[in-house]
């Protein structure tokens, strides 16, 4: 693999006092986020300098001549001190969270979505577990991440990281106490290298004693004082359902109700018997919760003659989800007079399951993998048939799509191979949203991620072809990025989805 390649030559440059190595960059690889870093790292650690030069369209070659002059003055310097590479460097093993830690250790988890996060800390308490979830994110962590992630790696890992390290330094927790948690996908997104990001964050800020606990589905790294038993996945499940439940529920109410706050208040008083459920993890209590919450929602007095654009949310998993990752959108959204439609947090796993399936089909996966994945699909199924039935008896909400019948629909589009990040999952929605009444469409996005200018950003067009009514207006998102423009360009989506629900209702009264 390419970057292993890179790693190899570091290190062979580095125990060579004859050998110098700069590395070339380009402009706002991801893989380059990383691989910098760990060049620099080997050759640092072995006492040799680290020269990287960003190439792109517009580079000044006069910058890329005093970089380089720069690294010749060095090596003559060193030449005349005599100075020798350090050929053995000796690296401190990974710290792993153990049983003894499990007693008196307090695990803090970034935040991904606090409509679905704050149901994780009762879901673990019955395990034991003394976790914490940091709840709020605002722009102290953007700079707190920007201090040590490179400033490459996309725009969730800057406040992932700065999040986490703002409140180990914040002076609240015992740092011989404290250990992050993160999810890994083990897949080919930036995403999979946060565990690596932040354990070189915290060897940077001399912290590196804290154990970073993986949760991933693939096996990458154990640790024996953690594991998910089968009661905490179911309720974990639970937890994730109640959130994509409460996010339909207030996000089709809030812009229509009669008496302002009511949609809000209602959420709030379901929220605490979701917590409490949530500690019992009764399955009887679950499900008379979901029917319960619906038709709480479905009785709320809200203004029926009043019609509102209707602008549908997706893209990469974080910035979808978090109020401060998208700059509050979906109050933005509603503040300007729409409706907002956020696709399920539990899709993205079901899409991540049933890509297995497609592994076996058409490309290099096993029959054990694609029977794996199909379980798991069929457990989701499971839990999520309450919350299908709910909404599909109510007279306001409509029940969420099957994982297989999205995929079938993306199939017209774009293969279904295109896994890593979001993958086709990212084209499914946005094709599910537009066929049920939601032609407005927000499409956010990490500047720079690959992934998403491929299957989001990289399929608009074609989408606007086969949908000529669709609207659809991708935001990047990034610590430089400006928040004007990002909002004329969302308002600008805004009037043209006004103009066309006047449209249409023009011609609904022309054919009375």
């Amino acid at each position: 693999m390419y970057h292993s390649r890179l790693y190899r030559a570091a290190t062979y440059v580095a125990k060579d006092k004859d050998l110098e190595m700069v590395q070339l960059n380009s402009f706002g690889c991801g893989l380059d986020a990383v691989s910098t870093d760990q060049i620099q790292e080997i050759l640092e650690e072995h006492g040799k300098l680290s020269t990287m030069i960003k190439i792109d369209e517009i580079n000044n070659l006069g910058a890329v001549r005093i970089r380089i002059r720069s690294l010749m003055a060095a090596i003559d310097e060193r030449e005349k001190r005599e100075i020798e590479p350090i050929l053995e460097v000796a690296h401190t093993e990974r710290i792993v969270f153990t049983k003894d830690m499990k007693k008196n250790h307090t695990i803090l988890s970034p935040q991904l979505s606090p409509i679905h996060f704050q149901f994780l800390e009762g879901a673990l308490k019955r395990d034991g577990y003394d976790l914490k979830v940091l709840e709020t994110v605002d722009k102290e962590d953007m700079n707190e991440g920007l201090k040590y992630v490179n400033n490459d790696a996309c725009y969730p890992t800057i406040l992932t990281i700065g999040q986490i390290m703002r409140a180990l330094k914040s002076g609240e927790y015992d740092l011989d106490n404290t250990s992050v948690i993160m999810s890994q996908t083990g897949g080919g997104c930036r995403a999979t290298n946060y565990i690596a990001f932040i354990r070189k964050a915290l060897k940077d800020a001399n912290m590196e004693h804290i154990p970073v606990i993986s949760i991933n589905a693939v096996g990458m790294e154990k640790n024996p004082g953690f594991k998910l038993k089968p009661g905490t996945l179911d309720r974990l499940v639970m937890g994730i359902i109640y959130g994509d439940l409460f996010m339909r529920v207030l996000y089709k109410t809030r812009p229509y109700e009669l008496v302002k706050g009511s949609a809000e208040e209602l959420y709030e008083s379901w929220v605490e018997k979701c917590r409490k459920s949530i500690n019992t993890g009764k399955r009887s209590e679950f499900k008379e919760n979901i029917y319960n919450i619906v038709k709480d929602f479905d009785n709320l007095r809200l203004d029926e003659k009043l019609v509102k654009p209707r602008v549908g949310v997706v893209g990469e998993i974080l910035v979808k989800y978090h109020p401060t990752a998208n700059n509050h959108l979906v109050e933005l959204l509603e503040s300007e007079g729409a409706e907002v439609v956020v696709p399920d947090l539990i899709d993205f796993f079901l899409y991540s399951a049933y890509n297995n399936v497609i592994k076996e089909e058409q490309l290099s996966g096993t029959f054990m993998t694609k029977l794996g994945g199909n379980l798991v699909v069929k457990a989701i199924g499971v839990y999520r048939r309450h919350l299908i039935n709910a909404l599909n008896e109510s007279k306001r909400f409509v029940a969420p799509t099957g994982i297989e019948e999205i995929g079938r629909k993306t199939e017209e589009y774009l293969s279904l191979c295109n896994q890593t990040g979001e993958g086709w999952f990212l084209t499914g929605e946005m094709i599910d949203l537009i066929e049920n009444d939601v032609p407005n469409i927000v499409c956010v996005q990490p500047f720079a991620c690959l992934p998403n200018h491929i299957v989001g950003k990289g399929m608009i067009k074609e989408l606007r072809r086969n949908y000529p009514s669709s609207n659809i207006v991708p935001i990047d998102y990034d610590p430089g990025a400006s928040e004007v423009n990002q909002i004329n360009r969302i308002k600008l989506m805004l009037s043209a989805a006004f103009n066309n629900l006047k449209d249409e209702k023009r011609l609904a009264t022309s054919e009375e």
